[in-house]
């Protein structure tokens, strides 16, 4: 037979076919189809700075009890502190 695995027990199928694939390959792929897909204009500082900005915006303006539940939750691990790079720990 093709050199394919033999079925198994009480399988109706017939023999198995040994199957692979270069995830290395594939990695590479979707991630030159991103930046494609991105286009010539994607200016990856600005939508960083851009990110930014929304994020300070976002926890500007909180009353103190927010921000206490805020800051519970940045010492949690579960929202990602004022610190540049930042990211939640969990």
């Amino acid at each position: 037979m093709g050199g394919g695995l033999p079925a198994a027990p009480g399988s109706p199928a017939g023999p198995l076919t040994d199957f692979t694939i270069d995830l290395t390959f594939e990695e590479v792929r979707r991630r030159a189809e991103v930046v494609a897909a991105l286009g010539p204009d994607w200016d990856p500082v600005a939508a960083l700075r851009g990110e930014e900005e929304a994020y300070e915006r976002l926890y500007s303006g909180l009353d103190a009890e927010q921000r206490r539940t805020y800051d519970l939750l940045v010492a949690a691990g579960v929202l990602p502190g004022e610190e540049p790079g930042r990211a939640a720990a969990h």
